[in-house]
C-alpha cells in the first residue's frame, strides 16, 4: 500500500518539475544560446575584420614601395608627406603683422650687383633702370658699407647683402639658389662698373625673348669699353649677334665655328641667363672659387639647345663697361705707402689665374670620370682642335 503511494506521488510530482523546467529555465537556455549565437556572429565579423585589415596593410606595405618607385622627393623631406613639403621661395619682403598684400606680382625678373660705395653713383642710375621695368633688386655690399645707401629713394626697396671682401660668383652661389630665384624669369648678374645711358630693360627682354636666348648680355661699345672679348663689342648693323668672324690668337673664327670664343660665349661682368639655364650654371659655380674664371667658356652646356643659337649679344641695348678696379683696391681713407705687402689688385689677377687653371683641370677630371655624361660638343671641340694644328 506504502509503495503504490509513493509510486503515486512521485508520478503526479513528475510532470510539475517538468512545467517548473520549462517555464524557469528553457527561457534562461534560450536566452543563453542566443547571446552565444549573436556574440559569435560579432567574434566572427571582427575576426574577418582584422584578417582583412592585416591583409589590407600587408597589402600596402608591398604595393607602397612600387607605387612610390616614381617619385622623386627632394633630399632630406622623405620623412615628411608630400602636401607639407614647400620646395621653392623668393626674395619677396612680407610684412611683420597683419594681411599680405594680394595685388598680383609684376616682379618676375631679377637684377643681382655686386656693389661698393665709390660706384654709388653709377650703380644709382643702373638700379633706377631696372626698377622702371619692375625689377626685384639685390645688391652684394662687398665693402660692408650698407648705411651708406639710405638717403636714396629706392633703399628700402632693394635687399641688401653684406660680406667683406667677396665677389659677386661668391655671394651668387650663397645667396641665388635655383630655387629661391624660380619665381624670376630671368636673372642680370652684373657687375657695378657699367653706364647704361644707351639701354632699357624691358626692350632687352622682349628681344631675347623674340631671339630665344638662353644666355645673353647687352654688347659693349667699343668706342668707349674695355674689351677683353671681340664677340661682346657692339654692332651698329645688327639687333643681336651670335658670333665674331675676327682672329683671336691662334683662332679663326667662321661661319663653321661652333664654340668659343668665336660663338656661343658671354662675357662674366654682365651676363643675364634664363630661369633654366641659370638652374645648370649654378650648379656649375665652384664653391670654392670666387673669381668664377672659366665659367664663361663653358656656359654653352647650359644653353638648353645649341649653343650658336641660344647664347647671344644684343646690340639694340647695349652698354659701356669701365673695367674699374674694386676688389683689391685701396679702401676710400687710405693712402698708398711703401710697404713690403704685396699690391692687392696684383694679387687678385694672380688669383685669378689660378683658380682659372684649377678650373680647367677640375673640367677635365669630371669629364675623365663620370662615365654616363657624353660631351654634346666633343666632335665639334675635336674639329676645333684639329683645324688650329693645322693652321700651325
Amino acid at each position: 500500500m506504502k509503495k503504490r503511494m509513493s509510486t503515486s506521488i512521485s508520478s503526479k510530482t513528475e510532470p510539475k518539475r517538468q512545467r517548473l523546467f520549462t517555464h524557469r529555465f528553457l527561457p534562461m537556455i534560450a536566452l543563453l544560446s542566443a547571446a552565444f549565437f549573436i556574440g559569435s556572429a560579432f567574434i566572427v565579423t571582427d575576426y574577418k575584420e582584422r584578417i582583412l585589415g592585416w591583409g589590407s596593410v600587408m597589402v600596402l606595405q608591398y604595393a607602397r614601395p612600387k607605387m612610390c618607385e616614381t617619385q622623386c622627393r627632394a633630399y632630406g623631406s622623405e620623412a615628411l608627406p608630400r602636401g607639407i613639403i614647400s620646395e621653392i621661395s623668393d626674395l619677396e619682403m612680407r610684412p611683420l603683422w597683419g594681411l599680405q598684400n594680394k595685388k598680383p606680382k609684376l616682379s618676375m625678373n631679377l637684377l643681382a650687383i655686386a656693389v661698393g660705395i665709390k660706384q654709388k653713383e653709377s650703380v644709382n642710375k643702373i638700379v633706377k633702370k631696372f626698377l622702371e621695368s619692375d625689377f626685384i633688386v639685390m645688391l652684394f655690399h662687398y665693402d660692408g658699407i650698407v648705411d651708406q645707401w639710405k638717403d636714396l629713394e629706392w633703399n628700402d626697396r632693394a635687399i641688401h647683402v653684406s660680406a667683406i671682401n667677396q665677389t659677386k660668383w661668391w655671394f651668387a652661389k650663397r645667396f641665388l639658389h635655383p630655387d629661391i630665384v624660380s619665381e624670376y624669369s630671368y636673372i642680370f648678374l652684373w657687375d657695378e662698373d657699367l653706364e647704361v645711358n644707351h639701354f632699357n630693360a624691358k626692350r632687352y627682354l622682349s628681344i631675347i625673348k623674340k631671339e630665344g636666348l638662353e644666355i645673353s648680355q647687352p654688347a659693349l661699345d667699343p668706342e668707349k669699353s674695355e674689351l677683353h672679348h671681340p664677340i661682346t663689342a657692339r654692332d651698329k648693323k645688327s639687333t643681336v649677334h651670335r658670333r665674331t668672324y675676327k682672329v683671336i690668337g691662334r683662332t679663326r673664327c667662321n661661319e663653321n665655328s661652333t664654340g668659343p670664343p668665336c660663338t656661343g660665349f658671354v662675357e662674366m661682368m654682365a651676363p643675364v641667363f634664363s630661369r633654366a639655364s641659370w638652374r645648370c650654371a649654378w650648379h656649375m659655380i665652384q664653391s670654392d672659387l670666387i673669381y668664377g674664371w672659366g665659367l664663361d667658356f663653358q656656359l654653352g652646356y647650359c644653353a638648353q639647345g645649341d649653343r650658336t643659337q641660344k647664347i647671344g649679344i644684343v646690340d639694340a641695348e647695349y652698354v659701356v663697361h669701365n673695367a674699374l678696379p674694386t676688389l683689391g683696391g685701396l679702401a676710400a681713407n687710405k693712402v698708398p705707402s711703401p710697404s713690403s705687402e704685396p699690391d692687392g689688385r696684383s694679387e687678385v689677377k694672380k688669383q685669378s689665374f689660378i683658380e682659372l687653371e684649377v678650373f680647367k683641370n677640375r673640367w677635365k677630371r669630371a669629364v675623365k670620370q663620370d662615365n654616363c655624361w657624353s660631351d654634346p660638343y666633343e666632335q665639334s671641340t675635336k674639329k676645333t682642335a684639329v683645324n688650329t694644328h693645322i693652321r700651325r
